[in-house]
């Protein structure tokens, strides 16, 4: 590895360095800021970008609280312009959409871990309540993940009767319902139970299954299902 000549910013032999270390052993032996570096060395070719990351983890906790942040509020930390904001959203993405593919295509309850990771990836990080339904055809394969309500920090509005109309419309079988709670918390509320209820009772009509509902908490997710709530 050669040395930044005389008139190279000191910061290009740090990011060679970096580099050199992704390369070797991959992203777990990088912090969450050192990570963050590397994906804005391209967004901001021509400045220091450590000390910009490491304000970036500290307004916002972690790397995936970062990429998931509205971009008015990343373009509140000072030198993150709208640009560089869209480029981390982009990050956020890839990211879920990645996921996503994983349960794609094959049948959602046998590819159950891989639901969860695709949940967590979406929602972990959000600072808001969202509420989304995955619609599921006769044979449990996801034929839309479709975002239904964001709400406060505690509180997304549902409505079943649309829920159950935008199910027929798909020719939809069965639902696994999901929402986050920002608290990290995933312990449902009274009135997540609630809701489920009144939506499964709006359902059952229409021989149309829940057979879950998820929520994602910081560290973990809660299953109805499993705790005997549906």
């Amino acid at each position: 590895m050669t040395a930044p000549g005389p008139d190279e910013p000191h910061f290009h032999g740090h990011r060679d360095r970096l580099r050199a270390r992704f390369a070797e052993a991959g992203g777990s032996a990088l912090a969450d800021y050192e990570l963050l570096e590397l994906f804005l060395f391209r967004s901001i070719p021509r400045r220091d970008v450590k000390p910009l990351a490491k304000a970036l983890i500290a307004r916002f906790g972690d790397l995936g609280r970062v990429v998931n942040a509205d971009p008015a509020q990343l373009t509140e930390v000072e030198g993150i312009s709208e640009k560089v904001a869209l480029d981390l959203k982009l990050l956020h993405a890839a990211s879920v959409r990645i996921a996503r593919e994983q349960v794609t295509g094959r049948p959602v309850i046998a590819s159950w871990s891989a639901l969860l990771d695709y949940c967590r990836t979406a929602l972990q990080h959000a600072s808001t309540e969202e509420f989304r339904v995955l619609f599921l055809d006769k044979k449990n394969r996801l034929i839309a993940d479709e975002f239904q309500a964001r709400g406060t920090v505690d509180h997304a509005p549902v409505y079943p009767r649309e829920i159950v109309k935008r199910a027929l419309a798909l020719d939809a079988s069965a639902l696994i319902l999901v929402h986050n709670h920002p608290s990290g918390d995933p312990t449902p509320s009274s009135a997540d139970i609630e809701m489920t209820k009144r939506l499964k009772e709006a359902a059952k009509p229409f021989d149309i299954v829940i057979h879950d509902h998820l929520v994602v908490g910081r560290d973990k997710t809660a299953s109805f299902k499993a705790l005997g709530l549906l």
